[in-house]
């Protein structure tokens, strides 16, 4: 019990101190665990980011759930999942049951959207330095944020991430470089199995039970988010999107997004704010949303990481994910045009302080704390 405990107060005080988002959080969890707690090495902990990185979900919190399972069996990953995203599922839970329509239409809220605008942009150049480094993989992302845009839904989402993992393995075999680096895993491979399985079946059966009330709806949409979405939070927006249509509009769920960026830990914790809108006044439509958006990410850590120590070595698996990583590009481009763009830019002042929070991002390095702010601030300001 003690190391579990261990384990939570540890990702408590990340997920209250780690700013910046999912880049950021594998900085933070790396000087934590690698350089100052010493509980793995160097390449093990590159091997689980790289399992991370392959898997749908929120590469940061599997990494913290991986974490935890190889520390403390599957009670630490529970622990580890709790600490690092609990502060900002409070904080999100929150602003929602405090939202009104007053509060939505005022000018701060529209500075948040502004906010969404500067980060995301951010991080489509982030991404984009690293993940399209040559003309190849640049054509990639363009043809994935057009078939997106040209045939919205999560069909093309998925066959953008296909495509680009079958590309991949045809141009771009032989052009990256892969290493079997061991990973010790707490789960025998029997659970695994189990886990992987559960993780399939719940894909394709929850769409069937959805019809029988809200809640299972929920359920089946922010599991299917949380299943199908590659590249972390911010491409999970369309999915969300879909998700909660009909029961939240595109004010509040663009505020709350705007709200997620001055959060520390996890931006999945969005999750807990849309289930609270949904259900004004009920916490528990939050928890159930937070719960379903992460369930894929638990069964697919708990299934992959006993396996991952073989498959990571293949030279085709490298290939596919170089493939893949392009694609995600395009998706969180065609994200960026819509909901976060049209959603948010309407008269040239807005334009104005979302390049500005783009630059005080890019040049001064503030972190999306402080361009929040700023963006509210400024929108208050100029209206």
């Amino acid at each position: 019990m003690s190391l579990v405990l261990d384990i939570f107060l540890v990702f408590l005080r990340l997920g209250l101190t780690s700013f910046g988002g999912p880049v950021a959080h594998l900085g933070y969890f790396r000087r934590e665990f690698v350089e100052r707690r010493g509980w793995l090495d160097e390449h093990r902990y590159a091997s689980i980011v790289a399992l991370c990185q392959v898997l749908p979900g929120p590469a940061s919190s599997q990494v913290g759930m991986a974490l935890g399972l190889m520390r403390g069996g599957a009670a630490g990953a529970l622990a580890a999942f709790i600490g690092f995203t609990a502060p900002s599922a409070a904080v999100m839970i929150a602003f929602a049951l405090l939202l009104s329509p007053e509060i939505a239409q005022a000018p701060w809220v529209h500075g948040l959207k502004l906010a969404a605008v500067a980060v995301v942009a951010q991080a489509i150049w982030s991404m984009a330095q690293s993940l399209t480094p040559d003309l190849g993989r640049k054509l990639l992302a363009l043809a994935a944020a057009v078939l997106t845009l040209l045939l919205p839904g999560a069909v093309s989402q998925i066959a953008a991430i296909v495509f680009g993992g079958a590309i991949g393995v045809v141009v771009f075999d032989g052009m990256t470089k892969s290493s079997e680096t061991p990973v010790a895993a707490t789960l025998p491979r029997s659970v695994a199995v189990i886990c992987l399985v559960l993780f399939a079946a719940l894909l394709f059966v929850l769409p069937l039970v959805a019809h029988g009330g809200r809640g299972l709806a929920l359920v089946d949409g922010f599991y299917r988010s949380g299943a199908l979405v590659f590249g972390g939070g911010h491409v999970v927006l369309p999915l969300l999107q879909r998700a909660t249509a009909g029961w939240i509009d595109n004010q509040t769920f663009l505020a709350g997004y705007g709200a997620a960026q001055a959060m520390p830990g996890p931006l999945f914790s969005f999750a807990a704010f849309l289930g609270s809108a949904i259900a004004p006044k009920g916490i528990g439509g939050g928890l159930l949303c937070l719960a379903a958006i992460y369930l894929p990410s638990f069964l697919l850590v708990f299934g992959a990481l006993p396996f991952w120590g073989r498959l990571s070595a293949h030279p085709r698996m490298t290939a596919a994910l170089a493939g893949i990583n392009a694609a995600v590009v395009g998706l969180l481009l065609a994200a960026f045009y819509t909901p976060v763009w049209t959603g948010a830019i309407f008269v040239p002042a807005d334009l104005a302080i979302a390049a500005a929070g783009f630059l005080l991002l890019i040049a001064a390095r503030l972190p999306p704390w402080a361009v929040v702010a700023f963006s509210a601030l400024a929108a208050s300001f100029i209206s």
